[in-house]
């Protein structure tokens, strides 16, 4: 792994598919983010032609976009092979410039070495006015569940090692999108509540949906830690003995520039005057 990035590449590729075979018993958040993105799609009064699902996974987003040809692409050999797709990492895509009048990607962009040039090169193979719809894990995801691992490497070793991936926060999300060249940008966020027996099955969630793993975290859980780290989790059980957790959800909406989107207007080329409008007898003050 090259120290300036904060992924291993090819522990991702093997994780993805370790991940592919069971994936569907796991892949809820992703099935809900589908969901999500199509919803955002219907809305867009457009037809598409040729779409590009990156970080496809089983295909269940690219199967239903209504477009006439899908490419998908995955870091994962048996996801990109499973749907007649790409190998490839995000930020290191194959594609010629302006090869897609749509680009969507469904939980994949959270685990990308570098996110702004994964947006970039997202924009330059979009066609001028292409769409761009995503959805990935954000910044305030999983709070209880790494403070447990904290607590847990920190009972067993003093010391502590990342357990769970850096994820980008809203915030951010909206300036990489200006950074990246993206036109009428829209970053949304979603806080999903779920709730799970134990710390356990989470992670088995985690490491079944392929995003197990985090940068640097080199040396595994051992039983000591896992142990604190579970008592630690369960500490916050409701009556009911479970925890609760919240997975954040950002949604990215952009379109590739092109000359005939709508511009802003140049400040002082307003026709009505504000100050007009608030004293006419209908404006309610």
């Amino acid at each position: 792994m090259d120290i300036a990035e904060p992924f291993d590449r090819r522990l991702r590729r093997l994780r993805r598919d370790r991940a592919a075979p069971r994936f569907r018993e796991h892949a809820f958040l992703r099935d809900h983010m589908v969901e999500e993105l199509l919803a955002r799609l219907a809305t867009v009064n457009r037809r598409f032609s040729r779409a590009l699902d990156l970080g496809a996974a089983d295909g269940a987003l690219g199967v239903r976009l209504p477009v006439e040809s899908v490419v998908s692409a995955d870091a994962g050999f048996r996801f990109a092979s499973g749907t007649g797709g790409v190998q490839c990492d995000e930020d290191r895509l194959p594609f010629a410039d302006g090869s897609f009048d749509l680009v969507v990607s469904a939980g994949a962009l959270h685990l990308v070495n570098d996110l702004p040039g994964a947006l970039a090169l997202i924009r330059r193979v979009l066609k001028p006015d292409g769409l761009f719809l995503a959805a990935f894990a954000g910044g305030a995801s999983l709070t209880r569940t790494r403070a447990a691992l904290l607590a847990g490497d920190i009972a067993a070793t003093d010391g502590a090692a990342p357990r769970i991936a850096p994820m980008v926060d809203v915030r951010a999300a909206g300036d990489l999108l200006g950074r990246a060249g993206f036109a009428l940008p829209v970053v949304d966020v979603e806080a999903v509540p779920i709730r799970y027996s134990g710390l356990l099955p989470l992670l088995r969630d985690i490491r079944g949906a392929g995003d197990a793993g985090a940068p640097g975290a080199r040396t595994p859980l051992g039983r000591h830690a896992v142990a604190a780290a579970a008592a630690a989790f369960d500490a916050e059980a409701d009556a009911d003995g479970r925890i609760a957790e919240v997975m954040e959800i950002i949604y990215l909406t952009a379109w590739s520039p092109s000359p005939d989107q709508p511009k802003p207007l140049r400040p002082g080329s307003g026709k009505v005057s504000l100050a007009d409008v608030l004293r006419r007898p209908d404006a309610g003050i």
